[in-house]
């Protein structure tokens, strides 16, 4: 990495140049010569949970200017454990994080994720992170945050979004306590009630909440004897409830909420007692709780990611129920998608409609995991119907290729992105292989593509400054050659140059002089 700030791009930058007015709503083209803030950052960045950070991070990598606005001051009161998956995992490892991350974490099995169906991960799984990474949210929000401020960001705290205008030079963003600011682009990681997704009118059809779900951690005020028999008398009538004993005397407590709140913020002790009460007849005396969360089951899914200057990432685009725990993942996993794409189109060389491939690839991912979490909830339904598909669904994932398809899901491994007829591996994300210098993954932390040649025949040639190169005959893979892209996906498979000059050209733009 060179200077901390992006160099002020040439008037005649094809990347700039290709973005005018009059894309969709909420763009402007101020008169020429009208008073405009001056540009400050190429980024702005609302919202610094998961996505945010991640996004920050993966620009950051290429030395664009970013600023990420938290409206929140202090990190949040109660600490919910999330589980990373397998492809997330992976990520991680591509950006040299996860030995870091992994410190503060528990593995468990890559198991009875669907619907809570209790079966064990199928054998062989695709990769070399065949987990889950159990881990605070704050603590997994913090380390993301450590590393995009480490590699340069901007993080200012305390900082809401209240507005903004765009036109066909960049973003201008006004900020809750009238501060104006200004950018190329703006991305809205600002979560599910986004107030950049809603003053972009973006549209985020879906289904309303229609009922509530508590979760947390506390401890119990009688003997676990008592609580297993209770909650064995209650789960026979085939009520969603949970008291899991975690030692110690603290117990994890899911419990069917009363209603359906609006209220953003955790629920209190009381609001479990009256809800155990109401489901068990008792409220085992729970007290002391380490973390307390409600969520329900809205599904929703933005029309659009990307309208000129401003896109949408992670629950600013997509909500759904928590089940399967794929929520935090698809977040990261857009921000890789889009922090490349959106760093080539600032730095210039990004190919034409290279951004317009964030929303092609990921809008399609997210409305699939809203589709199994909407399967998932209703296999969670008491009515006989569900149940009857539920035990037919449990005797089906006997058969290891249905057990692993959806494990592919959930995980995430089985993304295949469409870039055109090819081997079946085209578009989909490579799992760490040895290689000579070591592993893969390792060759990855500078979000940068690399080719693989094999051969040895072959050359990155005009695109070194972006595509790194390993000649390397022994990698333990069976295709002669292959470009991955900085987000792990492969995007070309062979050992022709000519043809492999042609997806330079697709994925990196034109060649440096």
């Amino acid at each position: 990495m060179h200077s901390p700030f992006t160099p002020e791009p040439s008037p005649d930058d094809r990347a700039e140049r290709d973005f005018t007015a009059g894309d969709g709503p909420g763009l402007r083209s101020p008169a020429p010569g009208a008073d405009r803030t001056p540009l400050t950052f190429d980024v702005i960045i609302a919202g610094c949970g998961p996505t945010g950070a991640t996004l920050a991070a993966e620009l950051r990598l290429h030395d664009v200017r970013v600023l990420v606005l938290e409206k929140e001051t202090e990190p949040k009161s109660f600490v919910r454990i999330v589980g990373l998956h397998i492809r997330t995992i992976e990520l991680m490892a591509m950006r040299g994080l996860l030995e870091r991350i992994a410190q503060h974490g528990r593995r468990r099995p890559a198991g009875g994720f669907f619907a809570a169906v209790d079966k064990p991960a199928p054998e062989g799984l695709d990769s070399a992170h065949a987990y889950l990474l159990g881990i605070p949210q704050p603590v997994i929000e913090r380390l993301l945050e450590e590393h995009a401020i480490a590699l340069g960001a901007q993080v200012r705290h305390g900082c809401a979004v209240a507005g903004f205008e765009q036109d066909d030079e960049g973003v201008t963003v006004e900020l809750a306590g009238g501060e104006r600011l200004r950018s190329r682009y703006l991305v809205g990681c600002d979560g599910g009630r986004s107030t950049v997704r809603k003053l972009l009118g973006v549209g985020f059809p879906g289904e309303p909440s229609r009922t509530e779900t508590l979760m947390g951690e506390m401890e119990a005020g009688v003997p676990q004897e008592e609580i297993t028999a209770k909650v064995t008398e209650v789960n026979e009538t085939r009520k969603p409830f949970q008291l899991r004993p975690f030692g110690g005397g603290v117990y994890g407590v899911v419990v069917p909420a009363l209603g359906v709140s609006d209220r953003a913020e955790p629920p209190t002790l009381e609001d479990f007692r009256q809800a155990l009460r109401a489901i068990a007849g008792t409220d085992f005396g729970v007290h002391s709780p380490r973390w307390l969360s409600r969520f329900g089951d809205a599904t929703r899914l933005a029309e659009r990611y990307r309208v000129g200057r401003v896109l949408l990432a992670g629950d600013a685009a997509h909500i759904h129920p928590p089940i399967g725990g794929q929520g935090l993942n698809l977040g990261v996993q857009d921000a890789f998608n889009l922090g490349w794409k959106l760093a080539a189109q600032i730095r210039g060389w990004a190919p034409e409609a290279l951004l317009d491939t964030y929303q092609a690839e990921r809008h399609p991912v997210a409305a699939d995991v809203l589709d199994n979490t909407r399967a998932q909830m209703e296999l969670l339904s008491t009515e006989p119907g569900p149940q009857a598909v539920r035990r037919l669904l449990t005797e089906l994932m006997d058969i290891e290729e249905v057990n692993r398809r959806l494990i592919e899901k959930i995980t995430a491994i089985g993304i295949r992105y469409d870039f055109g007829e090819g081997p079946d591996l085209l578009g989909r994300r490579l799992r760490d292989i040895d290689v000579k210098q070591g592993n893969l993954y390792g060759l990855l932390h500078r979000g940068r593509g690399l080719l693989l040649d094999r051969t040895e025949r072959l050359t990155a040639g005009g695109w070194s400054d972006r595509v790194d190169y390993l000649a390397d005959p022994t990698a333990s893979l069976d295709v002669p050659c292959f470009l991955l892209r900085p987000d792990g996906h492969v995007a070309w498979i062979g050992d022709d140059q000519r043809d492999l000059d042609d997806h330079l050209s697709r994925w990196f733009g034109n060649p440096a002089n």
